[in-house]
């Protein structure tokens, strides 16, 4: 899950930054509302952590903007009034979700997992595919029964390779919603991470190269003859660098 943190409160944005890090979420932090449309317009987010009172474009018309471009990432508002007339007029500008100062960081963590499963198409709260059970609220991997203990990066990348179900996700994709804007788009992060994370998951392999188009999860023996195994993440350079 990758989010978009505008908050002008430097050291509330920046715990919030921390805290979701420290959860193994990719995030970016902004100061005001401007910088907040610069980003949304460059870079694809599942959830956005919007104050209403930012500096420069104000929150409220940021989360117009949002609605208005048909963005597909979740707002979730942060205020410090309480009042039901102040939240009521938050959802009626298109906010998904609204959470009052002071909260708790670990609510604010529940709130954009639940968020982040509801994107046009809805996605279950337990992903399931290919022998693997991936629960992002306990942070557990199962396959096959077998519990699996993930990197915080493993994580990441298997939760958006089991959502797609089967589908191929590029790297580049994979590098933009699973890391942050400080990712070299040159890196072998992804190559890296995918070996690892196959080899932590074990054989017979369910995660598969695309060669020149990504990578795909595919049920044991599913495997099409245009895919490859675990060795060619260790031969080849990465998908689309």
């Amino acid at each position: 899950m990758r989010v978009l943190i505008a908050e002008d409160e430097q050291y509330l944005a920046e715990s919030i930054l921390e805290g979701l890090q420290h959860e193994g979420l990719a995030a970016d932090l902004v100061f005001d509302g401007d910088t907040a449309l610069e980003r949304l317009a460059v870079n694809a987010y599942d959830v956005v952590v919007l104050d209403r009172d930012l500096p420069g474009t104000h929150g409220d018309d940021v989360c117009r903007w949002i609605i208005a471009q048909e963005l597909p990432c979740r707002v979730l508002m942060l205020t410090a009034a309480a009042d039901l007339d102040d939240k009521e007029s938050g959802f009626e500008i298109g906010a998904d979700d609204y959470l009052t100062k002071p909260f708790e960081l670990r609510e604010l963590v529940l709130r954009l997992r639940s968020l982040a499963r509801r994107p046009k198409a809805s996605l279950p709260p337990v992903l399931e595919y290919a022998g693997v059970r991936l629960d992002p609220f306990r942070r557990e991997v199962y396959r096959n029964g077998r519990y699996v203990r993930l990197a915080k990066k493993q994580f990441a990348v298997l939760e958006i390779l089991l959502a797609a179900k089967g589908g191929v996700v590029s790297a580049e994709e994979l590098l933009e919603r699973a890391w942050d804007e400080h990712a070299d788009p040159f890196t072998n992060a992804v190559r890296v991470t995918m070996s690892t994370l196959r080899k932590v998951l074990g054989e017979p392999w369910i995660i598969h190269t695309v060669p020149a188009v990504g990578y795909r999860v595919l049920p044991p023996g599913e495997a099409p003859a245009e895919t490859s195994g675990a060795d060619a993440d260790d031969e080849d350079d990465e998908v689309g660098a």
